[in-house]
């Protein structure tokens, strides 16, 4: 018996040898276990780093890329400038061939650069052959003709009025337009408003009015009404900026308590300050500058401020206005460029409606519902309202490439409505 448990036991023992010889102990397991997890957190945590590092390098490539290429485009440009420059043009010359000789071109010349001088000449030589034309030729019906009322096929007489009868008649559609409803397209608006003036001229009274303002693209008026009829500009940003300078004036005038019509300079800008709260203080001193103060001069000096409003025969406004446009301009270009920022999209890039929402919300958390939504079906040419939960998805499907988005919200009335952090509640 002894001998079969001794043989038995051996089997076992040979068994468990076979079995069992490779298989380290429990303790060593866990300790090799705990060093191998700690070795993979280690590379997952190394794989992010390397990933970020990537993504850095790609981006400085690209920026290099895009500096070389500037570089060579700057350098191309400057070799072409160097070779093809030419001596300043002694404008002087342009005296005697201007109608109205010396003082007619000293007033169309005052204030302007070069580039500004070309076009007063382009306009003159172009006034004078749009005289001689007497007759246009319709442009057709194709859907791509704007403005819309242009559509004719046919030959229209040109009706020759002089620059300041145009004028006069773009102010008479204007004060037309503002008084109504604004339910018709600005085209149509002029259209019918051409008919109820000059009956069955009309389409030839069309032709005539557009080639002027067409023409004359240093009037700011005429431009103005170039810009809307050919969808360049929605005509609420020109109505915007029009009850803005009302207001200003109704301001200005508020303060002056005896009505003579004039205000120190400190007076001006306090009513600019409160009147324009999210101005910063380098533009309130621009546009007390182009009011008449000048950085000699004392803050009791009295100005006329309602010469500040005043337009010209030809419908030009002061320099005072022309600054509020500037600076406008300067603010919106300013706002859409921090909400192509705040996307972090490429201008090819798609951006969804959501998205939009959200980051405008982000930059400019003062936006009221009904402004948020004009900007959105803007943006995407859809209309745009409070939708429940459950139309998430849908929306998410609305996009559009972030240039497309930019250049729409610039074609209407966009604008900082607070400043982008509220102020903590006291």
């Amino acid at each position: 018996m002894t001998r079969q448990d001794l043989a038995r036991t051996q089997m076992e023992l040979n068994t468990m040898k076979a079995n069992f010889g490779d298989v380290v102990p429990r303790r060593d397991f866990e300790m090799q276990e705990k060093t191998n997890k700690d070795l993979q957190e280690q590379l997952e945590s190394l794989r992010d780093d390397y990933e970020e590092v990537r993504k850095e390098h790609e981006i400085l490539l690209q920026l290099h890329m895009t500096t070389l290429k500037e570089r060579d485009q700057f350098y191309t440009e400057l070799q072409e400038i160097q070779g093809t420059s030419t001596p300043r043009p002694d404008w002087i010359k342009c005296e005697d061939v201007v109608a109205g000789g010396p003082e007619r071109w000293h007033m169309l010349a005052e204030g302007k650069n070069s580039d500004q001088l070309v076009d007063v000449l382009l306009e003159e030589i172009g006034e004078g052959l749009l005289r001689e034309k007497d007759f246009f030729q319709g442009l057709g019906y194709e859907e791509s003709i704007l403005p819309s009322f242009l559509r004719f096929d046919g030959v229209v007489q040109n009706k020759k009025p002089t620059k300041k009868d145009v004028i006069n008649l773009l102010k008479d559609a204007w004060k037309e337009r503002l008084t109504e409803e604004q339910k018709d397209k600005f085209s149509d608006f002029f259209f019918k408003f051409l008919e109820s003036r000059f009956g069955s001229d009309a389409m030839a009274w069309a032709y005539t009015i557009f080639e002027n303002i067409k023409l004359f693209r240093s009037n700011e008026l005429m431009r103005q009404f170039y810009d809307i009829l050919m969808e360049k500009r929605s005509e609420s940003v020109y109505i915007k900026q029009k009850e803005t300078v009302t207001q200003l004036l109704k301001e200005l005038t508020n303060v002056d308590n005896q009505n003579e019509g004039v205000l120190t300079m400190e007076q001006l800008s306090t009513v600019l300050k409160s009147t324009f709260p999210l101005k910063k203080e380098d533009k309130i001193q621009e546009l007390m500058e182009a009011g008449g103060w000048h950085t000699n001069s004392s803050n009791a000096d009295l100005l006329n401020y309602r010469l500040l409003f005043v337009e010209d025969e030809e419908g030009q406004s002061m320099p005072f206005v022309h600054k509020l446009w500037d600076q406008y301009m300067f603010e919106k270009d300013e706002y859409l460029q921090e909400l192509k920022q705040a996307l972090g999209l490429e201008l090819r890039e798609e951006v969804t409606l959501p998205k939009l929402r959200e980051t405008l919300m982000i930059i400019d958390p003062s936006l009221d519902k009904q402004t948020l939504n004009s900007y959105l079906n803007q943006a995407f040419q859809v209309p745009v309202i409070e939708a429940p939960e459950e139309s998430e998805e849908n929306q998410e499907n609305v996009v559009a490439q972030v240039r497309t988005v930019l250049e729409r919200l610039q074609i209407i009335d966009v604008r900082r409505k607070g400043p982008r952090e509220q102020e903590p509640a006291s």
